[in-house]
């Protein structure tokens, strides 16, 4: 019986990766003097994931580690009005009009009575906050919950906000690493949702062999997938 199915929303409600790639693509053109592309995106990525337990997830830590990437490999040499640039860069991806991916609207009004319908996406809070604002979706959520991270841990933390044990809570998410694996490990549900794009850090090899665990091709699939569970408000 399924009392709360959570949604993940960057990449599965509405576009996220690809602005990222294209505010990467824009900062490897300011770095061309001293890096190559793929060299550039390499450091940048080695920044982010030494800064991870520093500045978490989300755009303003990406920022900071784009010129913390451009002072490094520059050794100091990158000008002022580049610097300037690179601000400007994360300053337009904090401000990107938020894209709904096809059907998410009419699959949550679908959902609206049957169960209770919760957020939970990890990120900053203001940005995170931002483009649920934008999205116009935050209606339809019983709850939002924003975390640091999502891990076992913090999933249980939800569970007990929510009252419910981990066999009463379906995930639905991009992230096999982020949304599935850690919902399944606790004894709960996860359905995989792939994204034609995955941040680095995001990607696994790892496959559940796991009788809770289902992929479906996009998120209209959702209802019918349903079918197969006692949905409980």
């Amino acid at each position: 019986m399924i009392k709360v199915i959570g949604f993940d929303a960057d990449d599965t409600l509405w576009v996220n990766e690809p602005n990222y790639q294209y505010t990467e693509i824009e900062f490897c053109r300011i770095m061309q003097p001293w890096l190559s592309q793929e060299i550039t995106s390499h450091e940048l990525f080695s920044t982010e994931m030494a800064n991870l337990e520093l500045y978490g997830f989300g755009a303003k830590g990406f920022v900071l580690s784009m010129l913390e990437t451009a002072v490094r490999v520059s050794e100091n040499q990158i000008s002022a009005n580049d610097l300037s640039g690179i601000i400007q860069l994360g300053k337009e991806l904090l401000d990107k009009d938020v894209e709904l991916l096809e059907g998410v609207k009419s699959i949550l009004e679908s959902l609206q009575g049957k169960c209770r319908i919760i957020l939970a996406t990890k990120g900053d809070l203001l940005d995170q906050e931002r483009k649920l604002r934008k999205s116009g979706l935050e209606s339809y959520f019983h709850h939002i919950e924003i975390m640091s991270d999502k891990t076992e841990s913090h999933y249980l933390k939800l569970l007990a906000h929510l009252e419910i044990e981990p066999h009463e809570f379906m995930m639905v998410g991009n992230s096999l690493k982020s949304d599935i694996l850690p919902v399944l490990n606790l004894g709960g549900f996860g359905v995989h949702v792939p994204y034609h794009t995955t941040w680095q850090h995001e990607q696994t090899d790892h496959f559940p062999e796991n009788p809770n665990f289902a992929q479906i091709p996009e998120l209209s699939k959702l209802p019918g997938h349903l079918k197969n569970y006692e949905i409980h408000y």
